[in-house]
C-alpha cells in the first residue's frame, strides 16, 4: 500500500485554512495542521493539530520536528496563515507594518527555511503559497496588505526557480473575496487621519458588502488541494471573481481596469 502524501498546513483555525485541511484529509493525505494553541483549537477530523506560532522561530522549529518525528518526511508545505490590515498607508505605522510583515512574508520565509533541508534530503517536495488578488492588483487602503502579497508573490517566483533542481517545486493560490473572518475582523490602523475617514469608511463597508456574498472557503480549499496534489503550474486562481480578475489584468488596459477596481471598493 502506497504511503499516504504527507501535508502541513499553517493556520488551520478556521477559514480557507481549516477548509483545505479538511479536503486534503478527505483525499487520504496524512494532514498536519498547525494553530497557535492547541489547547483552544477545535478538532478537525483526520488532521493532526501542531502548536505553531509562525513568527517564533524556536516554536516552528519544534513543531516541524514533532512532524517529522511522527511522519519521517514531509510532501507538501502549504502556507495559509496570514492576517490583514485596513487604513491609509500615511496612517500606517512602522511597527503596524512591521507586524503584518512578520506574519504574511517573514512567518512564511521561516516556515519554508524549516521544510526545505527535508524536502532537499528526500529530493522532492511541493510548497503551495496563499497569496491573494492582491499579490497582482492594488487595493485602497490596503496598501500594505497588498505589499506584502506581493512580495509572496516574488517571493515564491524565485523560490521555485532555485529548488526545482531538487525535485521541488513552489506554486501560488490567489483568492479574490471569500467569505471568512479575515476581512470581516480585518484590523484598523491606530492612526487616524481626518483626511481619510471618508474614504476609509466606504472601502470598509464595500469590503463587507463584498465579503457577505462572497463564496464560502471551500472553492479556494479545492484550488489550494490541486495546486498541492495535481500537475504543477505556478498560479492557480479559483474559479469565479479571482479567474476573471486574473484575466482582466493580463488582457485590460489598465485605465478600465483601475476603475473597476475603485466600483469595487466604493470610490468614485
Amino acid at each position: 500500500m502506497k504511503n499516504p502524501t504527507v501535508v502541513v498546513i499553517t493556520g488551520v483555525s478556521s477559514g480557507i485554512g481549516r477548509a483545505a485541511a479538511e479536503k486534503l484529509a478527505a483525499r487520504g493525505c496524512r494532514v498536519f495542521g498547525t494553530v497557535r494553541n492547541t489547547a483552544k483549537a477545535q478538532a478537525i477530523a483526520g488532521v493532526t493539530l501542531i502548536e505553531m506560532d509562525i513568527r517564533d522561530e524556536a516554536s516552528i522549529q519544534r513543531g516541524f520536528q514533532t512532524i517529522i518525528d511522527q511522519a519521517q518526511r514531509i510532501d507538501v508545505l502549504v502556507n495559509s496563515a496570514g492576517m490583514t490590515l485596513l487604513g491609509a498607508a500615511e496612517e500606517t505605522s512602522i511597527a503596524e507594518a512591521q507586524t503584518l510583515f512578520d506574519t504574511n512574508l517573514f512567518g512564511l520565509l521561516r516556515t519554508i527555511k524549516a521544510v526545505l533541508p527535508h524536502m532537499r534530503a528526500q529530493r522532492a517536495g511541493r510548497i503551495v503559497n496563499i497569496s491573494s488578488v492582491l499579490g497582482f492588483l492594488p487595493a485602497p487602503y490596503m496598501a500594505l496588505y497588498a505589499a506584502s502579497k506581493h512580495a509572496v508573490e516574488g517571493l515564491s517566483e524565485t523560490l521555485d526557480h532555485e529548488v526545482r533542481q531538487f525535485g521541488i517545486r513552489v506554486a501560488l493560490v490567489e483568492p479574490s473575496f471569500t467569505k471568512t473572518n479575515l476581512d470581516v475582523n480585518a484590523p484598523e490602523t491606530a492612526c487616524k487621519i481626518a483626511d481619510y475617514r471618508k474614504e476609509v469608511n466606504v472601502v470598509s463597508q464595500a469590503i463587507l458588502r463584498n465579503v457577505q456574498h462572497a463564496p464560502a472557503p471551500d472553492g479556494v480549499a479545492a484550488t489550494i488541494v490541486d495546486a498541492a496534489l495535481g500537475r504543477w503550474k505556478m498560479r492557480h486562481t479559483p474559479k469565479g471573481e479571482a479567474s476573471l480578475l486574473a484575466k482582466l489584468r493580463r488582457f485590460m488596459p489598465a485605465g478600465p481596469v483601475e476603475k473597476g477596481l475603485r466600483k469595487t471598493f466604493g470610490l468614485a
